[in-house]
């Protein structure tokens, strides 16, 4: 039995015994402390409504969690656009590159120092997700330094305040051009069809069409009245005084009438360019000209519509929770990693000792 122990000993040391040592010295001497600077916001709209706890606290006041914005302020946290803006002045690069910090925490050794390198390693240290309740936000920086993940912490916000903010302008600003777009076509429509009913009128020479035919209409009826009563006449003339005089005037009065009455009837409804046909072309461009009118209106109408929502639809950032300055390190669990180290090596130990045993026992 010694015998197998002294065996099994030059594993022990290696399996269990050296990893422990390492851990007791890394995480006793050398790991760098980790503070985390916590923040909880929630991306509010002033248009939209939700039935979640937070939202019937502020829906009191009219306002509503953005579940787009919420989702596009996530997706922006853990961008390069994100890591570029909080790094422009090199505050990344000085908070996990520092020479003072210890070798294997820093960043830049060994995989290299390049910006592809720079985001994979800060993507390690940020954390966007929703907190208590599903609308709130909960942002964790890990940092060497207090300060450093505060401060990487508030630029984050800032970056999503303003990315929030430019989407709302940039939809407000899409709503309103669209109805402004509208309402220029409606009034080049408009436009267009006010002057083609002037220029019918000027080729036409005409109003009203549908008027003048009724007035020609009461013209003929009048003509008609004359037309009988001359011919009446001219009847009774020719029964009781055939040698009158003013038989032949009747007659010549007759023929006038009748080709009045025939010149009347051809310009009301006598071809294409009668008052008829003038009449059903009026009423085409006038229905048209209305119409137009109308759309204009209504465009009009949405335009005023599209400023006022524009003026009432905001989505923003709202902090519940600045970002927070650590006053003491969460990370690295030095106790807990070092146990646990020793406690995952007597097991490998453990696992491997019984089958090198088994297979000498095998062996003799």
């Amino acid at each position: 039995m010694m015998e197998r122990l002294k065996a099994v000993s030059p594993l022990f040391l290696a399996i269990v015994a050296l990893p422990t040592l390492l851990a007791m010295v890394y995480f006793g001497l050398l790991a760098e402390d980790i503070y985390v600077s916590e923040s909880r916001i929630v991306v509010s709209s002033t248009t939209k409504s939700s039935a979640s706890p937070i939202d019937a606290v502020l829906g009191s006041t009219g306002i509503s969690t953005s579940n787009q914005e919420s989702d596009a302020v996530t997706e922006y946290v853990m961008s390069r656009d994100a890591l570029e803006a909080v790094n422009a002045d090199g505050l990344v690069r000085e908070a996990y590159g520092n020479p003072a910090i210890f070798a294997l925490d820093r960043f830049g050794w060994p995989i290299g120092d390049s910006f592809e390198h720079l985001y994979s390693y800060f993507s390690g240290k940020v954390m966007i997700q929703p907190g208590d309740s599903q609308r709130v936000l909960r942002l964790s920086v890990e940092a060497y330094t207090p300060e450093h993940a505060r401060e990487i912490n508030e630029r984050l916000l800032k970056g999503a305040e303003q990315l929030v903010n430019d989407l709302s302008n940039r939809a407000r600003s899409d709503a309103i051009e669209f109805s402004e777009g509208q309402v220029v076509e409606a009034r080049e429509k408009a436009r267009a069809a006010s002057l083609a009913l002037a220029r019918f009128r000027d080729q036409q020479e005409v109003i009203d069409p549908q008027l003048q035919a009724q007035v020609g209409l009461q013209t003929i009826a009048q003509l008609q009245d004359q037309l009988t009563a001359a011919r009446t006449q001219l009847q009774q003339m020719q029964a009781y005084t055939p040698r009158a005089s003013q038989i032949p005037f009747l007659r010549t009065q007759i023929a006038q009438l009748e080709r009045e009455i025939d010149a009347q009837t051809a310009k009301i409804a006598g071809g294409k360019e009668s008052l008829s046909t003038n009449a059903a072309r009026f009423q085409e461009l006038t229905l048209a000209s209305e119409f137009a009118e109308q759309q204009l209106a209504i465009a009009l109408a949405s335009l005023q519509e599209a400023q006022a929502e524009a003026r009432r639809q905001q989505a923003y950032v709202e902090r519940i929770s600045e970002p927070s300055l650590p006053d003491f390190a969460i990370y690295p669990q030095r106790l807990r990693n070092i146990f646990a180290t020793l406690v995952l090596g007597l097991l490998a130990w453990g696992v491997i000792a019984m089958l090198l045993v088994g297979i000498k026992e095998h062996r003799e």
